[in-house]
């Protein structure tokens, strides 16, 4: 598609079931488009403090949460490859709706696409919301997936 509106696609991904989701309709915008994938994953330091005090943060857990995002990334890979769309991987360290957003101004990025939780009341407001963030923030579209 010439001419198209998106050319450069984040896909932040946590390897939910609905980030998934949001990567299968990021490859395929992609690929309707003609544009490249960012699949982006972020290892959240937001609660890092509590976590050191209350568990004891180590090494071994931010491996863990390091090769979650490499499947969850490797997933978004995957879907690429299958339809043919290339994708470029991106691991990120801090605040994941901060990171987001950074990642896609620093990049060019055209489109936002994310999975959401869909967390209501009390447990919205005790874990926050990184869509809800990145929508109120983000200076390009966000297209959000439940």
């Amino acid at each position: 598609m010439e001419g198209s509106l998106f050319k450069r696609i984040l896909v932040a991904t946590d390897g939910s079931e609905n980030a998934e989701r949001a990567a299968s309709y990021g490859i395929n915008t992609a690929k309707a488009a003609g544009a490249e994938v960012h699949a982006l994953y972020v290892i959240s330091t937001q609660h890092a403090v509590t976590t050191r005090t209350v568990m004891g943060w180590s090494e071994a857990f931010e491996e863990y949460l390091a090769n979650k995002g490499g499947a969850a990334v490797g997933n978004v890979e995957k879907l690429g490859r299958e339809a043919g769309v290339k994708v470029k991987p991106a691991f990120l360290k801090g605040i994941p709706a901060d990171k987001i957003l950074e990642y896609a101004d620093e990049n060019n990025i055209d489109l936002i696409i994310m999975g959401t939780h869909g967390l209501t009341g009390i447990k919205k407001f005790l874990i926050g919301s990184v869509a809800e963030k990145v929508v109120r923030h983000s200076k390009i579209p966000v297209m959000v997936i439940r």
